[in-house]
This record gives C-alpha cells, sequence and structure tokens, in this order.
C-alpha cells in the first residue's frame, strides 16, 4: 500500500493501481525509439502490471504491531515484501520476456540488502525466476533485458513520485524526476512536449492508531474514494 499523508488523513493506493499508471505513462514515452521496441507490449506489460503480487496484500491495510498505525509498502514487514514477488512473477509466465523484467525488478530495488543473510533466498530465488522466464524468450539476452529494464524502473519511479508526493528528485540513468505541485516534470522531455495526465484512486482513512488489523479492513472497507489528478510532462 501506498500511504499518502493528508493533514489528519491518509490516502491510501495500492500497489497495483500505482503500477497501473505507470503502464499508462510510459504508453506515451517517444524518446529513446521507445514505440519501434519489438518487445514494447512486453515491456508495457511489465510496467503495467510490475506490483500485481500485491493484490492479495492491499486488500486491506497491514498495521504496525508496536504502534496500530498504517504501514505502506516500505515499511510492510520482510515476509511481505518477499513473498509478492514470485507470486507476481508466475502470474506474468505467459509472457516470459516481462515476467523477466518484473524479476529484475525485485531483484533492483531490493539492491540494499544483498548483504542481509535473511534476503540471500529471495535474491537466489528472483535471479532463478528471471533466468528461466528469460531462456523461454527466443533472441533475447541478458544485456537487452537490462536495456529494456529501465522503462519498468522509469515508470515505476514517475509513479510513485506522484503517489507519495516525494520532494528529493530521482535519478534514473539520463533522466532526472521531480515533483513540482501536481506536476512530476521528467528531464530530459520523453514526451514530445505533450502533458500526460495522471489520475489515480484512493481511498481516506483517519490518520490514527487502529486497535486491530479487523476495524482497520472494515473502515478501509467503507472508506470514501477520491480521484487524486496531476500531470507528467517534460522538463527542458
Amino acid at each position: 500500500m501506498i500511504v499518502r499523508h493528508n493533514g489528519s488523513s491518509l490516502l491510501l493506493i495500492t500497489q497495483p493501481d500505482h503500477a497501473a499508471l505507470a503502464g499508462r505513462v510510459m504508453h506515451e514515452w517517444v524518446r529513446d525509439n521507445r514505440p519501434d521496441s519489438p518487445r514494447r507490449a512486453d515491456i508495457l506489460r511489465a510496467v503495467s502490471e510490475h506490483d500485481n503480487g500485491w493484490r492479495e496484500i492491499d486488500r486491506s491495510p497491514v498495521i504496525g504491531e508496536s504502534d496500530g498505525r498504517i504501514l505502506d509498502f516500505i515499511e510492510a514487514p520482510d515476509e511481505i515484501r518477499q513473498g509478492v514477488w514470485p507470486r507476481g512473477v508466475e502470474r506474468l509466465a505467459d509472457t516470459p520476456y516481462a515476467a523477466a523484467l518484473v524479476a529484475q525488478h525485485a531483484v533492483h530495488v531490493y539492491a540494499r540488502y544483498r548483504d542481509r543473510p535473511d534476503w540471500t533466498r529471495f535474491f537466489s530465488g528472483m535471479e532463478s525466476l528471471r533466468d528461466s522466464h528469460l531462456a523461454r524468450v527466443a533472441d533475447a539476452s541478458p544485456g537487452q533485458l537490462l536495456g529494456d529494464y529501465t522503462p519498468v524502473r522509469i515508470g515505476d519511479l514517475i509513479s510513485l513520485v506522484f503517489c507519495n508526493l516525494w520532494q528529493d528528485r530521482q535519478q534514473e540513468g539520463d533522466y532526472t524526476i521531480a515533483l513540482d505541485g501536481d506536476r512530476v516534470v521528467i528531464t530530459p522531455d520523453p514526451f514530445a512536449g505533450r502533458a500526460v495526465p495522471l489520475e489515480v484512486a484512493a481511498r481516506e482513512l483517519p490518520d490514527r492508531r487502529f486497535e486491530s488489523a479487523d476495524e482497520a479492513r472494515r473502515l478501509f472497507d467503507a472508506a470514501p474514494r477520491r480521484q487524486l489528478s496531476g500531470v507528467a510532462l517534460g522538463g527542458s
């Protein structure tokens, strides 16, 4: 779950909804010859569904054991974060290149845990899944996969910056991603001068301690829905 603070309330955005937004953004990306890529459909599927393994988890908020607060996707326990990725990759098994890209995404985003013994099994498992799915794709090499992973990561970052209202500039390769109000500015311009709408659904809950996961679930199910809107555009 993505948790955006909004005064005395929280706006909760599911990981699958965030990923779908990332896919819509990257569909409009025209720089780097992306529209001409022979694997465009597989790449866009990977972007749009990279967080599908969170589907079960995000049916209700995860609550911290010590303080009863809603935890976001970064604060969720290790067993949750490690468990969503094998499930998500296997859901894409009918598109093995997309599955391999999502496995690579898992390896990339958790790289800071590489030296932790309790994450060793996770990395070996995700790398094995990545390599086995890639082996099913004719004429695809590990180098090509890494090149095609870039739009997965960039789409993820653009959506995360907007959904979380991250103020820090993000850098991915040659691109800088920065928030300006409700605008996400990507430099250099990847959209050929066009503005790309950003819209994602959120549920609003009070920013407080919850007595139990059941209480949080009930409020989440009954929570008013809000549409968060903004725009992505190129900078100079």
